[in-house]
């Protein structure tokens, strides 16, 4: 199934710019390599941004101001060719062999694959997997949601990015599968259900902490970490 929530045009600007702290950082990453399309438009960015340094007609006014800039690539970005179809491989089987859920640079970053992780449990048949990054601004962990199962309902006290990596889960915005990332912020409060059939590995990445509904979750969120 094809990707169908992407990265935002601002989102993948910073990440071209090399201005993403480095959990919001791992999430696009992890998502580029899930998404050609999105690697596509990387591309068209980062050549965009290569002609605006090279062109005479940049006033210095222009160079000083994002907004300016960043609307001068979307005009060059917008008269690109349409990318080509993009060649990806199975998503099942890699030269006979099973593909990894995990892929780089997440893999690297965890140690290996989902199968040779050490879980912890956070209840309900939840799990998750802190993972360390040296930003000092967001917290990263992967999570896994038993199938069928749903996840507190919360809203957010900042921005959340969650990447799915296996399986697939629905809320209040629509349904995300496999390479699929939810870009949320303190504005959408929500429910996310894990579909049937398959446990839902996501990655997420948080700049404060989720804010939930029940009581009892708010006054064990400290031992829980999220």
């Amino acid at each position: 199934m094809s990707v169908r929530h992407h990265v935002s045009d601002e989102l993948l600007l910073d990440y071209a710019s090399g201005s993403l702290s480095e959990g919001w950082g791992l999430a696009v990453a992890t998502h580029l390599a899930l998404c050609p399309e999105c690697r596509v438009r990387l591309g068209r960015i980062e050549a965009a941004a290569g002609a605006l340094m090279d062109a005479d007609d940049v006033t210095d006014a222009q160079a000083a101001s994002v907004d300016a800039s960043w609307a001068a690539m979307q005009a060059r970005m917008a008269e690109a060719d349409a990318p080509a179809t993009a060649k990806t491989r199975s998503s099942t089987q890699t030269m006979g062999r099973p593909a990894a859920i995990l892929p780089e640079p997440l893999r690297s970053y965890v140690g290996g694959d989902v199968g040779e992780l050490k879980w912890k449990a956070l209840g309900r048949g939840a799990y998750h997997i802190p993972i360390r990054t040296n930003d000092g601004e967001t917290s990263v962990r992967l999570l896994r949601i038993p199938a069928g199962k749903p996840v507190p309902e919360h809203t957010h006290g900042g921005r959340e990015l969650t990447l799915v990596l296996a399986g697939s889960f629905h809320d209040e915005t629509g349904r995300f599968g496999r390479g699929d990332l939810e870009d949320a912020d303190s504005s959408l409060e929500h429910q996310p259900i894990a579909d049937e059939g398959e446990d839902c590995i996501c990655l997420a990445v948080t700049d404060a902490p989720l804010k939930f509904k029940s009581r009892l979750l708010r006054i064990i969120q400290p031992v829980l970490g999220i």
